[in-house]
């Protein structure tokens, strides 16, 4: 198998000793302690210890030393079910591959990332101010933006950009995500460019920051993230500022009353719990727009090597990915299932192996629904070996079959294997 590749054994969703004894996501070149997070109506804890995972290890039993500090962590994710959680301070917690097996992820089952503190519940006189380079600033509530302006759907991917980093080899910086940090959903709200137009763009404007109220942890003078987007993609008829998620009103966890969609870019550019649109007319330098954080190296860098902040830029794109969501033996084949995403570029095909990637099979591709959205693939290929799907994107793009190193851990669409 090559160098860092991946291995994740699916889960067998069930009764707490058996999901402990039988899923095991095995990621290679990293060590790390993850729980799985579930709603319960017995007493006591609900946390079920993962295994700890080596470099280039088969398939390894529970982590037994680190289940009691899993015990003693939150149990209980209002509106959430079967996550695994990495990190609670922030709230931070991935969904099992095999319960990413819909076109539409459910809300319950909806990856979260957080950079800071999930603010209070917010107040009745919420405001979304929109100020900067602009003619007429507004300060709209959500009632205000449904009435005022017209209402529009996307059905779009949302994926943290260090998703997959616990694979990378060396170690990176930060949370270390298995296949998880990702979903797809539809979303509702009014169009963001409607509302600059609303607002009156100056001749200046070429940058619209995003701002909320979270802050960092411990350090509630210092917001927890300030994103932003070129303008040509904040007129983008996709990008939204949203108040649903699948069919319901957006849930308090994923940003209520109002976050930013914006289809192609990394769910750090997705701000949630929006309070301002600051228009800018430069790159807006908010807290983890500039230094390292989500920004990719423009030359390569060796482990260990001091990082320039200089050499890095905004990430703007998601590159081609899939995910084997199911699979199932029919008497000396395998039938295998999951889907494929892409950020700007769409996905143009997908191939499945049964062999490790010795041999590849065409797979079925479905259309999704719409450009944002992730497509179903199906495969059938030979039993006995571990299986793989690879996705190309319309220019050429395929999967690689190694996580492609960089010091932060992002944007990692190298092909996953699956153990049977």
């Amino acid at each position: 198998m090559p160098e860092g590749l991946s291995t994740i054994s699916q889960p067998s969703i069930g009764r707490p000793l058996g999901f402990l004894r039988k899923w095991r996501g095995i990621v290679s070149g990293a060590v790390m302690e993850r729980g799985v997070l579930r709603d319960t109506p017995r007493k006591g804890r609900a946390f079920v210890a993962q295994g700890r995972a080596a470099r280039h290890a088969g398939l390894i039993g529970p982590a037994w030393p680190c289940l009691k500090a899993m015990l003693d962590r939150p149990t209980h994710i209002p509106g959430k079910r079967s996550l695994i959680l990495l990190d609670d301070p922030a709230l931070n917690a991935e969904t099992p591959a095999p319960l990413l097996d819909t076109a539409l992820t459910p809300n319950e089952l909806f990856f979260l990332r957080n950079n800071g503190t999930v603010p209070e519940e917010v107040p009745g006189d919420w405001m979304l101010n929109v100020e900067g380079a602009v003619r007429r600033p507004l300060r709209l509530t959500v009632d205000q933006l449904r009435t005022g302006f017209p209402v529009h759907e996307v059905v779009a991917v949302l994926e943290c950009a260090g998703n997959g980093r616990a694979t990378f080899t060396p170690p990176t910086d930060g949370l270390a995500w298995g296949p998880g940090a990702v979903g797809c959903a539809r979303w509702r709200g009014v169009r963001m460019a409607d509302v600059l137009r609303a607002a009156g763009l100056l001749p200046g404007a070429l940058y619209i920051a995003h701002e909320s109220p979270d802050h960092a942890i411990g350090k509630p003078d210092r917001p927890a993230l300030s994103r932003g987007i070129p303008l040509d993609k904040a007129l983008a008829p996709e990008t939204l500022l949203a108040f649903e998620m699948n069919g319901e009103p957006l849930p308090r966890l994923h940003g209520a009353p109002l976050r930013v969609v914006v289809p192609g870019y990394p769910g750090s550019a997705w701000q949630k719990w929006l309070n301002r649109l600051w228009v800018r007319d430069c790159e807006h330098d908010g807290a983890k727009m500039t230094g390292t954080d989500y920004r990719m190296p423009t030359r390569p860098y060796a482990p260990g090597e001091a990082m320039d902040p200089a050499d890095f830029r905004v990430i703007t794109d998601m590159p081609v990915k899939s995910l084997i969501t199911h699979h199932a033996r029919q008497g000396d084949q395998v039938a295998l299932r999951g889907f494929a995403w892409s950020g700007h570029v769409p996905v143009a095909s997908v191939v499945v192996s049964g062999d490790g990637g010795a041999s590849w099979a065409p797979a079925v591709l479905e259309p999704g629904e719409g450009p944002w959205a992730w497509r179903r693939f199906r495969g059938l290929v030979p039993l006995g070996g571990t299986l793989m799907a690879r996705a190309t994107d319309s220019q050429g793009n395929s999967q690689p079959m190694a996580p492609p190193w960089n010091p932060r851990g992002y944007l990692n669409n190298a092909v996953v294997a699956v153990g049977i």
